[in-house]
């Protein structure tokens, strides 16, 4: 009997890889310009995965390449998280799933190994937004991060030729990922209030004596401008640690990787520092300063990073508690 799946298309990669392009240049100014420092072989892979990660983002936050978050409530949050699990299942199966964004991980799980489990813990964040969830502590923080980018980490890792059972590196990996949310969470808290969202950790706000849902206004920024530094301090930490991980990496990998967490790092930095107005218009970095972390990233590239100790939180610990039962 003739299989009718077997006459279907193939995907064409080439044309894959030219919408990850588009993609990445238009939804992450800052990771496109890191990118373009990987071989090509790489660099197209990181793209074509990128690809996957803003169209399951875009739909759980009826965005269009990120910016303001949408507003549409339950079942209809819980229709797209099903929608994005068909489409990543049909991909990760070699069936096309008539969303490009999502045929090309099906593209480069084939190419490197990704898994549907490493998908789905990616999936997993975007389960706990449709729950309307919110962290209490700092441990259901960096949970909440392990899931929505330290997981990303691991996988843009294996892209990069890390084996899967080299548990030390992609724990670093899943690491970088963490700094970039914490600074990501600390940017955008003007843009969650506005989307009905927070994710700074009930302690951290009633220790700072911010009454929940207050943190924006004008009595309580001074307070909130310290929980922003919190969250940065936070993301050095795990930013250090993925450094020496880094250093594993071959010299292209190793130059975009340090490059990015430069620029990430960088506008974590610029939030702790901003002061109590720093959310009345985003935080970026130019063009300018994107060029001298490059550069910057060169010369660390070529070097040693100080040895930096493994976080108490880190991909194994997030993972087993998410795997808990009631999690």
């Amino acid at each position: 009997m003739v299989d009718p799946l077997a006459a279907l298309p193939g995907p064409d990669r080439a044309a894959l890889v030219a919408h990850a392009r588009d993609t990445i240049a238009k939804g992450s100014k800052s990771f496109a310009a890191a990118s373009r420092l990987f071989d090509r072989t790489t660099r197209e892979r990181v793209w074509l995965l990128y690809a996957w990660c803003r169209a399951c983002d875009d739909i759980a936050d009826e965005q269009d390449l990120g910016g303001e978050l949408g507003t549409t409530p339950g079942a209809a949050a819980a229709e797209r998280l099903a929608q994005i699990r068909r489409l990543t299942d049909l991909a990760l199966a070699g069936l096309p799933s008539g969303n490009p964004s999502f045929d090309a991980l099906g593209v480069v799980a084939a190419e490197c190994g990704l898994t549907r489990a490493m998908a789905y813990d990616v999936i997993d964040g975007f389960a706990l937004d449709a729950a309307d969830w919110t962290p209490r502590s700092e441990a259901d923080l960096l949970r909440y991060c392990f899931h929505v980018a330290g997981a990303v980490g691991v996988m843009m890792a294996v892209v990069m030729g890390v084996p899967p059972d080299d548990a030390d590196t992609l724990d670093r990996a899943c690491d970088l990922g963490l700094a970039f949310q914490l600074g990501n969470i600390a940017r955008d808290v003007a843009e969650d209030d506005r989307g009905g969202r927070c994710y700074l950790p009930a302690v951290w706000l009633a220790e700072a004596d911010i009454p929940p849902g207050e943190q924006l206004r004008p009595c309580y920024r001074t307070a909130l401008v310290a929980v922003a530094q919190r969250l940065a301090a936070l993301a050095a930490d795990y930013e250090a640690s993925a450094r020496v991980g880094a250093a594993r990496l071959g010299f292209r990998q190793r130059w975009a990787i340090l490059s990015a967490a430069g620029i990430y790092g960088a506008i974590a930095r610029k939030v702790a520092a901003g002061g109590p107005h720093v959310w009345d218009k985003r935080v970026f970095t130019s063009r300018g300063e994107k060029i001298r972390w490059v550069l910057r990233a060169a010369l660390q590239a070529l070097g040693r990073p100080s040895d930096a100790p493994r976080m108490q939180w880190s991909r194994t610990s997030l993972k087993a508690m998410a795997d808990q039962p009631g999690a």
